[in-house]
């Protein structure tokens, strides 16, 4: 009995000791999220993101830091149907704005990687902006540049719907897709100018959501570092959103990161199956959320998180997600992979990510399978200032 005793107290010790280890490696390591979307979300649900929003949102300020996020770049999102899309971006950066303007001990904005320093230093949660979707610059250059001018670090060039100037993955992978106004797929003279313009103010180019001839544009014209702010592996889970190994090993060979999404629905090829068929049980919510001039994609992912209880138990685990850091990893190496989880943007991240305060659990998992110090803290945010800083020199 008194050894069986003994036993016990030493597993418990090492789980202690193992849970202290994780702890102390993720909350003195740099953190930073790449695609978050509270911005939309916040305004869609008539919140605030510095209230306690637990059980609401994935994301609130308190959770931001019971999280460890050093870091978060939001999300100035709106569909393609939005009227006057570069009007709503600038009502999103104004709410950001004013979340930090209420919060100047908690939060700065951040818009340089002097800045980014300067807020971890200060250990305030470092703001930083990206626009979702390319159709927000309305097809005018001057409109990027007051966005930069703003504090927008990224653009997504485009979202699910394509721009004059660029073609989506949704575009290009349906039949009948929209082109371009050249009348063919991937970037146009202008697509291309944008890319080059972005390159000279110092902003990233995002892919995530580009077609793949729209990708390969971006590839032979930019002459700064690419990123994918929330993409996953299309080898592990072949979803329009995901990244073949080619696009991953361009991206790399730019210098460039791709920062994993947490939708389960892109790490997971059962998921959508299973949610499709717990979606058409309430077919008649989703049309009506449509008629309103929703896409119907986001309109799914209304409906399926008015019914997360069900979707829960669809959900992936979180190690399904880490086997794309895995891949990533394998294929090119740990330079070039981070996080962009997509919290209120998606219905479903992995079974164990609740919301923004369980990001511990993801380096917990990372010393699991193995990963060094060095390299967890390459993953968490060391390859982001790499490629922010790379980007915004001129």
């Amino acid at each position: 009995m008194k050894q069986s005793a003994f036993l016990l107290l030493m597993l418990f010790c090492l789980q202690h000791v193992n849970a202290q280890q994780y702890k102390k490696l993720h909350f003195s390591s740099f953190l930073v999220d790449t695609h978050n979307d509270i911005p939309s979300s916040a305004i869609a649900k008539k919140v605030a993101f510095d209230a306690n929003l637990k059980g609401n949102t994935h994301s609130d300020l308190n959770r931001m830091f019971e999280g460890g996020v050093d870091a978060q770049m939001f999300s100035i999102f709106c569909g393609g149907e939005q009227k006057q899309p570069f009007n709503f971006a600038n009502q999103e950066i104004d709410s950001v704005y004013e979340w930090v303007r209420r919060n100047p001990a908690r939060m700065m904005l951040v818009s340089s990687p002097a800045e980014l320093k300067k807020a971890i230093k200060e250990k305030k949660l470092a703001a930083m902006l990206g626009v979702e979707g390319g159709h927000m610059i309305e097809n005018d250059l001057s409109n990027l540049d007051a966005l930069y001018k703003r504090g927008v670090r990224y653009m997504t060039l485009t979202w699910n719907n394509s721009t004059a100037w660029a073609t989506s993955a949704a575009d290009e992978t349906t039949p009948g897709g929209a082109l371009n106004a050249e009348n063919k797929k991937g970037l146009t003279t202008f697509g291309k100018q944008v890319v080059k313009r972005m390159n000279e103010l110092g902003m990233m180019v995002d892919v995530s959501h580009l077609g793949e001839q729209s990708f390969w544009d971006v590839v032979s014209t930019s002459t700064k570092p690419i990123i994918a702010s929330h993409s996953c592996v299309w080898n592990l889970c072949q979803h329009r959103r995901n990244l073949k190994d080619e696009q991953i090993k361009a991206i790399a060979q730019s210098g460039g990161v791709i920062f994993l999404n947490f939708y389960s629905g892109f790490i997971d090829s059962t998921y959508e199956k299973k949610r499709d068929r717990l979606i058409a049980m309430h077919q008649a919510e989703v049309d009506s959320i449509i008629k309103t001039s929703v896409d119907r994609d986001y309109a799914a992912i209304i409906v399926a998180e008015k019914y997360k209880d069900d979707v829960k138990n669809l959900r992936p685990s979180l190690s399904v997600l880490i086997d794309h850091l895995d891949y990533i990893v394998r294929l090119v190496g740990v330079d070039h992979v981070g996080l962009g989880s997509d919290f209120d943007g998606i219905e479903a991240p992995p079974a164990e990510l609740n919301g923004v305060e369980d990001y511990p659990l993801i380096t917990k998992m990372l010393l699991e399978r193995g990963y060094s110090k060095k390299d967890i803290r390459k993953i968490l945010g060391e390859n982001f200032m790499r490629v922010f800083t790379a980007c915004s020199k001129k």
